[in-house]
Formats: structure tokens, sequence, C-alpha cells
């Protein structure tokens, strides 16, 4: 006996409240999954950044040692160039002094600056004036002043000039 006029359906457990009821838990726990991945994954990299970063640090540590050594080393050649440089100053302004001690009427053709001795060679038109204009300027900045005179072609007196500096008295001078 039959007491319905359709067909009846089958009924199964996956109804549309439990097939939404699914999709939702799927959901929550496929978000709770990735966030858990994501975490771990976070976690690995911050001890990863951890690790390279205390490298970093070791490898620093380690390196300044070393750079304090180059800037020693830099510091110094700072200070010997300073030394050069000051030198260098010192000695065009003697160079400069030199010429401007040497009298017009005396010629000079060569002039040998050592470090406590200089030597000029030249042509004056005689031992006076050589030994008024040049001589006596040279004579107040050297301890030892020696010349010797040759003539020259045309009547003038090649002279050699050779005048020293006393290291002992220098420094019984300071």
């Amino acid at each position: 006996m039959r007491y319905s006029y359709i067909n009846p359906r089958k009924k199964t457990i996956f109804t549309k409240d439990i097939q939404l009821l699914f999709a939702f838990f799927s959901v929550t726990l496929f978000m709770l999954f990735s966030t858990y991945a994501f975490l771990i994954f976070q976690d690995n990299r911050f001890t990863q950044e951890m690790t390279d970063i205390k490298s970093q640090k070791d490898e620093y540590r380690t390196n300044i040692p070393k750079m304090e050594n180059q800037i020693a080393a830099i510091q110094k050649q700072v200070l010997l160039a300073e030394k050069i440089f000051t030198k260098n100053i010192v000695l065009r302004d003697s160079i400069n002094n030199l010429f401007d001690l040497v009298p017009n009427r005396i010629t000079l053709s060569e002039a040998k600056i050592m470090e406590n001795a200089l030597i000029l060679y030249g042509i004056t038109p005689n031992k006076d004036v050589y030994n008024f204009m040049l001589q006596a300027p040279l004579r107040s900045i050297f301890h030892r002043t020696y010349s010797s005179f040759y003539p020259a072609e045309n009547g003038w007196l090649r002279f050699v000039s050779t005048n020293y500096i006393d290291d002992e008295e220098l420094i019984n001078e300071n």
C-alpha cells in the first residue's frame, strides 16, 4: 500500500545544514593550520635571523681590533704627512728667503741645500760686493762660512760659498 502520491527521496546524512556546518569547520581548520604553519615559518625565520645577527656580531667583535690597528696606522701616516708638509713649507720659505738674501749684483748659478749646510755657486763683480752684500748675512745665519774665488772670462769672479750649521751649537742655543 501506498499512501503517498510522490516517489520517496533518498535521505542522506549530508543535508544542506550539515554541508554548511562542514564548510565552516573546514574553513576554520584550514585557517588554524595555515596560521600555525605561518607561525612556525616566522619562528624559524626569526631563529635564523638571530643566528645571522649573532654571527655578524662575533665577526664585528673580531674585526674591531683590526680596525683599531688600521686607525692607529692611518693616524700615524697623517702625523707623518703633516710633518713632511710642515718641513716642505719651512724648506720652501727658507729657499725663498735665501733668494731674497742674494743681492741683484750677484748672480747664483747653483745652490745646494743640505740638512746642515748650504753651498752656493755664482758670479760677483768683486770680492767687496760679495763680502758686504752676501757673506755678511750668511755669517749671521751659519756658524761656519768658507768662500773661494776664481776669475771668470769677463773679469768678474766666480765664487763657491760653503756654509755650515754646527749641531752642537744648535743644541746649546736651544
